[in-house]
């Protein structure tokens, strides 16, 4: 079955079969700014203020990345890559920290993404890899090393866009794909790209206006003498005097005359050709830069296929490549699937797929609008997604095997948005927000995420000054298990000293606590914008009113 995944991509991929897959193709996040502001107000309907940074790519040397990149020669060995990449990465990564540590951290995350993919694929696999030239060149150094050179394949050169207007450089219109094969036996399927029109104008000239339309001449014979009938005259024609054969038997060269597909020439002396007809022609074969699939931003802005997300791909560029490198039946996994069009053009081209993205607020987005609304499928039928915890065991087992990964569950799953980087919060896992009246920039909720049974006086006290010290309207608390009654009691006191949120007449308590069970049975944060939807809460009133 079908599955869409939510989670690292990481973790979920060191628990697939080996040899499992035989497609993937990734749009991994580098410089992309990806459109996760733009998911949670579809999600939502609440836009995020221009200066908050929701799941930006940004890319930090710190102390986690750090072990990662001094972890990558270990990592290499073990996957079977010999000691001289391994050395190579330890002195390139000594440079790096130097000049780029930026890229450094980048390269480190994708290495560690990279080896498990090699591990998954089929040996008749393949890798498509998307990237933009603000570090391409690193990538396709990366891929080298641990693919290995030899099955290198294919530099893609995708022209996204007709003219960018750059003062000082070249305009930037172009992204590039890298292909990799697994080994030398990998699938490759021919596939054909339109002619482009002035092509067409150079070659398809003639036109017998028999309905046909246009069509170009092609050669009836081939190099060299033959001693059977296709060497033969034909028609007052000595093939074999031109040291050549015909291409055709001459019963099928009589059948053709007849179907008036051989152009002759008003010369006596010229060789008949084949006539070559515009719409039966399957275009010219794919090449290695693609000017004929437009981005959507080039398209209509009513396009149907576009979901009005700025790094979408065109449906189009995937099936070209799924249809290049897999079969029908095959698997094909996109491990950064964002808004799923790799799901959709895989579905439509009947492969089987995998996704899996980082966000909730993706998933839960483009299982709807992709795989329910525009593909008809139905989840637990076609489809199904894993990692989202369903029931208090799920939630209780992902937060025992990933705390960070059920602090990220749990902001996203009350509409809020995870702090960008671990452990630099200040004591804040996330912050959700919300509009007020007469206030020109949304307001925010600070969310923190605990267990439960650790959440002492101290910790609640330091939350209610995370909320002062942070100036934002409100504090939320979210527990892996219910708090006890001397918890409770705690909670209370320091709710009732940071009092309420008057809004048009409505009180919202400035602190407020959900357990993940009340989560799973779909309670949320009682915010202005929360009561205004209907959060199932009973808003409280203000006091005398």
């Amino acid at each position: 079955m079908n599955r869409l995944y939510y989670g690292d991509c990481l973790a979920i991929m060191q628990d697939m079969p080996l040899g499992s897959v035989d497609l993937i193709y990734l749009d991994p996040p580098f410089n992309s700014n990806r459109d996760y502001n733009a998911i949670y107000k579809d999600e939502t309907g609440r836009p995020l203020p221009d200066q908050i940074e929701a799941f930006c790519d940004q890319w930090t040397l710190d102390d986690e990345r750090e072990r990662a990149v001094r972890q990558m020669p270990i990592l290499l060995r073990e996957a079977g890559i010999g000691d001289e990449v391994a050395e190579f990465w330890r002195l390139w990564m000594n440079a790096l920290r130097r000049t780029n540590p930026r890229l450094l951290a980048y390269l480190s995350y994708m290495v560690q993404r990279i080896l498990p993919m090699r591990g998954i694929l089929k040996p008749t696999g393949s890798l498509y890899l998307h990237c933009d030239p603000t570090a391409s060149h690193y990538i396709k150094v990366m891929l080298d090393a641990i693919f290995g050179h030899d099955n290198f394949r294919s530099e893609i050169i995708w022209k996204r866009s007709h003219a960018h207007n750059s003062a000082r450089r070249w305009g930037p219109v172009h992204d590039t794909i890298f292909f990799y094969s697994r080994t030398n036996k990998y699938r490759w399927n021919r596939t054909y790209q339109a002619y482009d029109p002035d092509y067409i104008d150079r070659f398809f000239k003639f036109d017998d206006n028999d309905g046909r339309g246009r069509y170009w001449t092609g050669d009836l014979t081939g190099a060299g003498k033959r001693n059977g009938p296709s060497g033969q005259p034909w028609r007052g024609h000595d093939v074999a005097a031109k040291g050549r054969h015909w291409a055709y038997a001459p019963d099928e060269l009589d059948r053709l005359d007849a179907d008036n597909r051989i152009y002759w020439s008003k010369s006596q002396s010229a060789m008949p050709k084949l006539k070559r007809y515009l719409n039966e022609a399957k275009g010219i074969p794919a090449q290695d830069i693609l000017a004929d699939v437009p981005s959507l931003q080039r398209m209509s802005a009513s396009y149907s296929e576009s979901l009005g997300y700025a790094t979408q791909k065109p449906l189009k560029l995937l099936e070209r490549i799924i249809s290049a490198s897999s079969n029908h039946g095959d698997t094909v996994l996109d491990p950064f699937c964002g808004c799923a069009t790799t799901l959709e053009a895989a579905h439509r081209l009947g492969r089987n797929w995998i996704g899996i993205d980082i966000a909730i607020h993706a998933v839960k987005r483009f299982a709807k609008v992709r795989l329910e609304d525009r593909l008809r499928l139905v989840e637990g039928t076609d489809f199904t997604i894993e990692g989202v915890p369903r029931n208090l065991e799920g939630a209780r087992d992902l937060w025992q095997r990933d705390k960070y990964h059920f602090q990220k569950w749990a902001v996203e799953q009350v509409d809020g948005f995870v702090t960008t980087q671990r452990g630099s919060d200040g004591g804040i896992d996330g912050r959700l927000y919300f509009a007020r009246p007469n206030f020109p920039e949304l307001r925010s909720m600070v969310i923190e995420v605990k267990g439960g049974a650790n959440v002492g006086i101290s910790f609640v006290r330091d939350l209610r000054g995370v909320l002062e010290r942070e100036e934002a309207d409100m504090a939320g608390l979210i527990v892996m298990d219910a708090l006890g009654q001397r918890q409770v009691a705690n909670f209370a006191r320091e709710m009732a000293a940071a009092g309420d949120l008057d809004v048009m007449g409505m009180a919202y308590p400035r602190m407020q606590i959900l357990t993940a069970e009340e989560i799973l049975d779909g309670r949320r944060f009682l915010t202005p914008s929360v009561a205004a939807r209907g959060s199932g809460q009973t808003v409280l009133p203000l006091s005398g009113g």
